[in-house]
């Protein structure tokens, strides 16, 4: 028997066991659980120098001295070995106002998730490009976004003497000057999707606009405006009226599974279009233009805010749904949606079908030992999902450090969930399905199926 088959053997006997023991037939499972302190630093610039008051008890923790925040985890990819992902935070402590000195990166990380079989439930930095486990989160766990041959059409932090190009501001850090590197407030990107060159495209909130870049973060080309559509924030607006919210630009976007198609989502509804509506473009990667396909996503009654969206096919899609409530403020709304573009209801709106409630979880193990055998993810915001197989799906939550309020007051962690669905997806846009199997069952049972084939 060859070790594929072993590995093969080892998961499905893991997850036969997984399902045997849920004690809640019909419900998705909490089936791995892991937690990143909120206090989690990599290396770099000093970070946080305008967060001033505005996180309340916890805004003490503001600034990091030559260093910058391992969180605000708002998109996810699967990483360079089993077990691994890619994670990107968001543009630092949540406004352009409070952002200049909050690097724009992609980390490389391993949880070891606690399921039934072990686990210690913790999360480590791993080598951006071989997994390799590293101490810490350092140069070789990460890529920072950067623009050094001036592709981009506006001035950033990096074009100034001065944080936000003002004379009373510190001086922006020379290695962000040298390298022409990206800050949070030049973008606020919420999602990242790699194409089928390897290149890597971020959809962002103040322009709203796609960003493109190589495999290490290089700028390739000026960054894509939406058409008829302008945030706030963007930096050509003049006196053009905003026709979108503040932050309300590309919270999620999914790539089909050719990699020649991006999906972006916007996170607010335009002036003009129906309320509660959101808008779903599609984007053509081989000519670097929308194609003028679109459709519309109406949020949830309870809903307020979508959080994520990646494909599970070339015409369903994932979604995540919530609203402001948290675990210390407010009815938490925290669900995910399947959405089919080619079933469209009697307004137009794309189908819509829940798959998983948030607040809701099967929790047999007590994964997060909390003492409750039903897990509840009650955080403000939500924006990382990836497709692991049919049958489960990799969460996270988006922290705002240093913020709190999801489970205390305190400065929220950053947790990992997989969960185990109660019904497959018809999956064809994950690049290695099964790669959870295999990663629960290879690790907890590789070495009890050896033995026993050196012993026959």
């Amino acid at each position: 028997m060859t070790q594929h088959h072993i590995l093969a053997r080892a998961a499905a006997t893991a997850l036969a066991l997984l399902a045997a023991q849920a004690t809640q037939a019909g419900t998705n499972t909490l089936e791995g659980w892991a937690q990143m302190p909120a206090t989690t630093v990599a290396d770099g610039p000093t970070t946080g120098q305008f967060g001033g008051t505005g996180f309340g008890a916890n805004s003490g923790l503001l600034p990091i001295i030559n260093g910058q925040s391992v969180q605000g985890f708002s998109a996810v990819l699967a990483g360079p070995s089993a077990g691994s992902y890619y994670f990107m935070p968001d543009n630092g402590f949540g406004a352009q106002s409070n952002s200049a000195d909050a690097l724009l990166r992609v980390y490389a990380l391993q949880p070891d998730f606690r399921t039934a079989l072990g686990g210690s439930g913790t999360v480590s930095a791993v080598n951006y490009s071989t997994g390799a486990a590293l101490a810490g989160f350092s140069a070789a766990s990460q890529i920072t976004l950067a623009d050094p041959d001036r592709k981009l059409g506006f001035a950033i932090q990096a074009d100034y003497s001065h944080y936000y190009d003002k004379a009373s501001n510190p001086l922006v850090d020379p290695t962000i000057r040298a390298g022409h590197l990206l800050t949070g407030a030049d973008f606020d990107v919420e999602s990242v999707r790699k194409d089928k060159h390897g290149n890597l495209w971020f959809g962002e909130e103040f322009g709203p606009f796609l960003v493109k870049t190589d495999a290490t973060g290089k700028v390739l080309r000026q960054e894509v405006a939406m058409p008829g559509v302008m945030a706030p924030e963007n930096p050509y607006r003049g006196s053009t009226p905003a026709n979108l919210g503040g932050s309300r630009g590309f919270e999620g976007m999914a790539i089909n599974a050719a990699g020649d198609k991006l999906y972006t989502l916007l996170e607010g509804t335009v002036i003009g279009d129906a309320a509660k509506t959101l808008r779903i473009s599609e984007f053509s990667v081989d000519t670097e233009r929308y194609t003028g396909v679109s459709w519309k996503y109406l949020l949830d009654a309870n809903g307020t805010n979508i959080g994520d969206m990646t494909a599970i096919n070339d015409h369903e899609f994932l979604i995540i749904e919530r609203n402001g409530g948290t675990g210390t403020s407010g009815t938490p709304f925290k669900k995910i949606f399947r959405i089919d573009t080619s079933q469209l209801d009697a307004a137009g709106n794309v189908s819509k079908t829940e798959v998983v409630d948030l607040m809701n979880l099967a929790d047999p193990h007590d994964l997060n030992r909390d003492g409750s055998n039903t897990f509840t993810f009650p955080y403000v915001t939500i924006e990382s999902v990836l497709v692991l197989d049919s049958k489960h799906l990799l969460v996270a939550n988006d922290n705002n450090f240093p913020g709190g309020g999801g489970r205390s007051p305190a400065p929220d962690q950053t947790e990992f969930l997989v969960i185990g669905l109660d019904q497959a997806l018809n999956v064809t846009a994950v690049p290695e399905p099964g790669s959870w199997a295999l990663m629960l069952g290879g690790g907890a049972l590789l070495g009890a199926a050896l033995r026993r084939r050196r012993r026959g």
